[in-house]
């Protein structure tokens, strides 16, 4: 019995040893945001510079930017709609979104 628990607890203890957050970048990646958008250059969507240029001093931005990734939506960049991203996380997408307006 002992030694079951000392395997079960090396198992979790490794487990949560190994387990990390993922980067910014990374979560740009791993959620699919980088299909569409890049750093400095228009792809489908705009660069993280150009999004990060046009919501420069509102205090709202963060907020917006969440909702709009969440829900999708057209209109701001063009005809191109972005589809809705409901899976991300709410704490990845405060990291992804601090991040894109951090970028210049």
């Amino acid at each position: 019995m002992k030694i079951a628990r000392f395997i079960l607890a090396t198992a979790v203890l490794a487990a949560a040893t190994t387990a990390r957050a993922q980067s910014p970048a990374e979560l740009l990646q791993s959620n699919g945001c980088a299909g569409c958008h890049a750093a400095d250059a228009k792809l489908v969507g705009p660069s993280y510079h150009d999004i990060a240029a046009k919501y420069r001093g509102d205090k709202g931005a963060e907020a917006k930017l969440a909702a709009k990734v969440k829900a999708g939506g057209s209109g701001v960049w063009g005809a191109i709609p972005m589809p809705p991203n409901p899976q991300v996380k709410d704490d990845d997408l405060k990291k992804i979104v601090t991040f894109i307006l951090a970028s210049k």
